[in-house]
């Protein structure tokens, strides 16, 4: 049991109340009536919110005693995170209306106990939207369902329903309505007509929303029965409960051969009735996003698919006899308008074809937006009407970013550990990858030539490494006997157990399936000779690994402050090594600050996207984590320790080397006591990554 001096002396340090208006005094005896069990856990949050600001916590201290008599431990818990999470998003004085609004928190707990998250669901809903046919869709947050026909939006929470899992279908029944939407032409239909001639257009778009989810919700059931299933689960009685006339026309959409228009043609008739409460899973239509992207996309793919037309229709003709008849493309629709949206075929001079997968995806988006594929999109492209770009997605140039007004755009974010809150903070880091910029000059050539000894030495060293056999022991069978094995089995036969079986060794051939990405230091503290060695190593290493043929990735890591995280790609995975990336490996240069985290975090996802059966995260350093505000000392080492557990434990196997002679005070700490290494000597990096890498692989 603490005495109130014991707590004033505690929040005299927490709250650094020699530098504020806090007064300790006052705030100990609203600790001291709690219980020590109690006492303990307000102080540890007091702790833990005063390590983000010592205002909020002081706000935390004044309210928690109370909330503690009503809410569990928990709860507390999840109000103290949730304060710190809008403090990092929206700033002390949104953080603080969380604080003193603790009753409204506790009211929305339950939705946040009860309902489906959008973080923690996207990922099952994104394969299971991309499992349906048609376009290829994306997801997206926002305040409510709707589709601009590309991308599924959803809110972040779902809590309409009691349970987590049935709020988690409800996610599903929204997205997969989305996609009905665009498979099935209601976005089409609409687009074309002309709601505002009605005297609320907003009223006879809302009925034609709801004829059109009573439509798409019986083709669910019928092309989707388990999820069919799960719609009636979810909300069973809801056309039985509506009003006669709604009853008709549900009966009337809901037929095997309904199709948009058939809601359309129902709306003179409903419009004068009451509006019936919308479905539980009806989702919004926003017309105009939806016609600006279709307009974008549609000319797009319409260029696209006509140069695509063209280059297979090359190919074509370069098969086929030299008197064959020019090539006359069609499309040919099924006979039964009730399968409009799934199925079509592409016949050449009358014969039916099966295209490439790119040119059927084109016609397939095509005939989703057009509801056919117009005989002026067949026709091939000529000379001169092939774009590249219309090939690639074009991403925002991470330098120009800057020059706006908002900075975030395009970037990716990662969770940064808070060591002081011990949580962390969300979608903290804002990350852009970025291009090395190559650089043609002789560093390339006179590496080479200087260290030409060692390259020939290197690349003999990793071809022997290659074919090299390991000894396997306690096998059934094989070449010599395992004296270990042995000595152990007779000892069991002495204590009468039985023997072991396993006593032979066997050397066996080692397939190497190898995945390294090499992490390099770029923070300003490498300019110079540490600059230079690097290079050299890289360099000397990349030569080597073309004789091994491991997989290999090269990324330096630099920036200043969390809005700034800079990855900086030199070779990826799938990039053959030649004279473009040997140029982009003289173009690294030193840029900012130390922030890994990231770095780390960035790297181990391209490592678990990379199949193999061994993943190294290999690190090139000159110093511990550092960056221009916050992520210094016990922050920036906790953090990095924090990414290095995170890929311990999806797989990937970390290491260090550093030419840092303080390493051995922290890299034992980050990196665990045989996972790094220091090289006293600059002049050795290029020698100690091979040597470092040839432990690691055996």
């Amino acid at each position: 049991m603490l005495s109130a001096d014991d707590i004033a002396a505690r929040l005299d340090e927490y709250l650094e109340t020699e530098f504020s208006f806090i007064r300790s005094d006052e705030l100990a005896p609203l600790i001291l009536a709690l219980a020590p069990a109690e006492q303990a856990f307000v102080l540890d949050w007091t702790r833990r919110i005063a390590s983000t600001n010592t205002e909020i916590a002081h706000q935390f201290v004044r309210r928690a005693p109370q909330v503690l008599k009503l809410q569990e431990p928990r709860v507390i818990e999840a109000w103290a995170l949730h304060a710190m999470d809008v403090y990092d998003r929206a700033g002390l004085r949104a953080a603080l209306a969380v604080i003193q609004d603790v009753e409204r928190f506790v009211q929305h707990s339950h939705a946040r106990t009860a309902g489906a998250l959008f973080d923690e669901v996207s990922g099952v809903l994104l394969h299971f939207v991309h499992g349906l046919a048609g376009r290829p869709l994306k997801l997206a947050l926002a305040d409510t369902a709707w589709t601009d026909s590309e991308t599924i939006h959803l809110p972040a929470l779902l809590a309409q329903l009691a349970g987590r899992e049935d709020n988690f279908r409800l996610y599903k029944v929204l997205a997969v309505l989305q996609w009905a939407q665009i498979h099935h032409g209601t976005l089409r239909v609409a687009l074309h007509t002309d709601f505002t001639s009605w005297p609320d257009a907003a009223r006879a778009q809302r009925l034609y929303a709801l004829l059109e989810t009573l439509r798409l919700e019986a083709i669910i059931a019928r092309t989707l029965p388990g999820l069919g299933r799960e719609m009636q689960q979810l909300q069973p009685d809801y056309v039985a409960a509506l009003p006669a006339a709604w009853q008709a026309a549900a009966r009337q959409v809901q037929g095997a051969r309904s199709t948009p228009a058939a809601s359309l043609g129902l709306l003179a008739s409903l419009y004068a009735a009451p509006l019936p409460p919308p479905r539980l899973w009806q989702v919004e239509l926003y017309l105009n996003e939806v016609a600006a992207c279709m307009q974008t996309r549609m000319a797009r793919e319409k260029q696209l698919l006509r140069v695509r037309l063209a280059q297979w229709l090359e190919e074509q003709r370069k098969k086929a006899p030299a008197d064959s008849a020019p090539p006359r493309l069609a499309v040919r629709e099924p006979a039964d308008d009730a399968q409009a949206g799934d199925s079509f075929e592409l016949t050449l001079n009358d014969a039916p074809v099966a295209p490439p997968e790119t040119i059927a995806r084109l016609l397939t988006s095509i005939r989703l937006d057009l509801g056919e594929i117009p005989d002026e999109y067949l026709v091939p492209a000529g000379p001169g009407e092939y774009d590249p770009a219309l090939y690639t997605e074009q991403a925002d140039d991470p330098d120009a970013v800057w020059q706006g007004t908002y900075h975030e755009r395009g970037a990716s974010y990662y969770n940064e550990w808070d060591h002081g809150r011990q949580h962390y903070r969300k979608n903290w880091c804002v990350m852009r990858e970025k291009e090395v910029a190559p650089v043609h000059d002789g560093f390339v050539a006179a590496t080479l030539q200087r260290y030409s000894g060692l390259v020939a030495h290197l690349r003999r060293s990793f071809e022997a490494m290659r074919d090299e056999e390991r000894l396997l022991k306690r096998q059934v069978h094989g070449d010599g006997v395992d004296i270990d094995a042995l000595v152990e089995a007779l000892a069991d036969a002495r204590d009468g157990s039985e023997m072991s079986d396993r006593l032979f060794t066997r050397l066996h051939r080692v397939e190497r399936d190898i995945a390294v990405a090499f992490m390099v230091d770029m923070s300003g503290s490498t300019r110079g000779w540490v600059n230079d060695a690097e290079r050299e190593a890289l360099l000397l290493l990349c030569e080597a690994l073309e004789a091994l043929g491991d997989r290999y990735a090269i990324y330096g890591f630099s920036g200043i402050t969390r809005k700034r995280c800079e990855l900086y790609r030199i070779k990826r995975f799938d990039e053959p090594y030649g004279a473009e990336v040997r140029a982009r490996i003289s173009g690294i240069r030193a840029q900012d600050y130390t922030r890994m985290g990231f770095a780390i975090r960035h790297l181990t996802q391209l490592l678990n996207a990379t199949a193999a059966r061994t993943r190294l995260l290999i690190t090139l350093s000159d110093g511990k984590p550092d960056d221009y505000s916050d992520y210094r000392g016990v922050y920036g080492i906790e953090d990095t320790r924090r990414a290095l557990l995170e890929a311990r434990r999806s797989g990937i196997h970390p290491f260090c080397i550093t030419i840092d002679e303080h390493g051995p005070e922290y890299l034992p700490h980050m990196y665990g006591a045989v996972n790094y290494t220091v090289v006293s000597e600059v002049r050795q990096l290029p020698f100690k990554v091979g040597e470092i890498y040839r432990r690691l692989t055996r």
